[in-house]
């Protein structure tokens, strides 16, 4: 067996840190958690333990001093620390799906872990995702709406040629009543929802009549009996009807009711109307500067250009999707609405 190329060594130990930071991570989270969560996240731990000690083996002396992670993988451990879980485990379902491809000399059961590592943290994610929901939709659909209808607004009065005094009050009005509508509209939307999930769910006085039904196998074991059944069989029988009736029983006990994802409705409201206000007054702000007519446009332009990247990616980043073309993708919507919106007032203000 020849002995490793420079080349192999750099990636070997690549992998190294990656498995060792990742159990580490791992370990971090499940202190945060209690429950199915924390053996979970345990467990998965402990497989990137099992994993580091291959490429321990692998690599043998080769393994000191101790490779530095790769700047993703202490990009996650420090975001799992400072945010919370839910940034980490998406980023960990991104490097998962990536590792999942493995390389020549990846082992096929630590690919195969890892397949099983990105769907495990997948669902994790899910999870965190989901009591995040209602609010963070509210915060990111805030955020876009007032960096997107604010800048296509202030340029589309700035092509008509309105002064300087106009089209800061004209950002102004469309900053208030934007995120006034943006705020009752979440609320109504999230209260509706909530009284849709409460008229569909069963109602308290069954629920509580159903530790009060006389359900016991031996009698309805006499029922089976009676249809010409064996004693033996309607037995058994009779003891599948009780398991399932209990096991419907908790399953109504431990459903989720779905608030959880829909969210609070003042807290959905504060946070679209904070946050359209933000996204509102970035696209003002170079009016507000003793900046020429143009000039305020252009830099408006990229400083809304760069927000929009910055969530774009934010909400790639969360969903566990690349975030450079979610990023593009904001970018290109945006610019397109406010283009579409200065021509026009270029058209109608001529």
């Amino acid at each position: 067996m020849h002995p490793p190329t420079k080349a192999e060594i750099k990636r070997w130990r690549r992998h190294l840190a990656s498995e060792r930071q990742e159990a580490a991570t791992y370990s971090y989270l499940a202190g945060k958690r209690s429950g199915v969560e924390r053996e979970v996240l345990l467990k998965l731990a402990k497989a990137e333990q099992r994993h580091e000690r291959y490429w321990l083996d692998k690599l043998g002396l080769h393994a000191y001093p101790a490779p530095i992670p790769p700047l993703r993988t202490r990009l996650m451990s420090t975001l799992a620390r400072t945010f919370g879980s839910v940034f980490v485990l998406a980023l960990a379902q991104s490097a998962e799906e990536r590792q999942a491809g493995g390389e020549p000399e990846t082992p096929a059961q630590i690919s195969a872990d890892e397949r099983v590592h990105s769907e495990v943290v997948r669902a994790l994610a899910g999870r965190s995702r989901m009591r995040m929901a209602g609010t963070f939709r509210a915060a990111v659909f805030g955020m876009n709406d007032g960096l997107v209808s604010n800048l296509a607004l202030l340029l589309g009065v700035a092509g008509a040629g309105v002064s300087g005094s106009a089209i800061l009050i004209t950002g102004f009005s469309g900053l208030l009543a934007g995120a006034l509508s943006m705020g009752a509209g979440e609320y109504v939307s999230v209260r509706s929802q909530r009284e849709l999930l409460e008229a569909s769910n069963p109602s308290p006085a069954a629920a509580e009549a159903l530790p009060e039904l006389d359900l016991e196998s031996n009698e309805l074991a006499l029922v089976f009996r009676a249809r010409g059944m064996e004693p033996a069989e309607a037995e058994e029988r009779a003891r599948q009807m009780v398991s399932q009736i209990e096991a419907s029983r908790l399953a109504e006990e431990t459903q989720s009711d779905g608030f959880e994802e829909v969210g609070d409705g003042w807290k959905a409201a504060l946070s679209s109307f904070l946050f359209f206000s933000a996204g509102a007054i970035i696209p003002v702000i170079p009016f507000l500067l003793p900046l020429s007519h143009v000039g305020a446009m252009v830099a408006a332009v990229c400083l809304v250009g760069m927000a929009l990247l910055v969530t774009g990616g934010f909400v790639g980043l969360l969903s566990g999707a690349r975030p450079g073309p979610r990023a593009l993708r904001q970018l290109a919507i945006g610019l397109g609405a406010a283009a579409f919106t200065f021509a026009l007032g270029k058209v109608t203000g001529g």
